[in-house]
């Protein structure tokens, strides 16, 4: 699968997987003002998105055609 996010994505997807994931360990250690059951899908919405981050690649993007990486010479938003 080529590359089709860009790198200011993979900045805003880096640090909105690190707040959820914060979010999801505070919400496991009740310190968190969400239920109990928001935790493990808190955490994997996190991973997720650190996972894209770190490859550079998003399955729902291919699937919609679009990219924010300008290797490929069509980035589109």
């Amino acid at each position: 699968m080529e590359q089709n996010v860009g790198s200011t994505d993979k900045l805003v997807r880096t640090a909105v997987g690190a707040v959820v994931g914060a979010a999801s360990i505070a919400t496991l250690a009740g310190v968190g003002p969400l239920p109990a059951l928001a935790a493990p899908v808190l955490g994997v919405v996190a991973l997720a998105m650190l996972a894209t981050a770190a490859t550079g690649t998003c399955g729902l993007y291919a699937l919609l055609g679009v990219s924010t990486c300008p290797a490929d010479g069509r980035a589109s938003r």
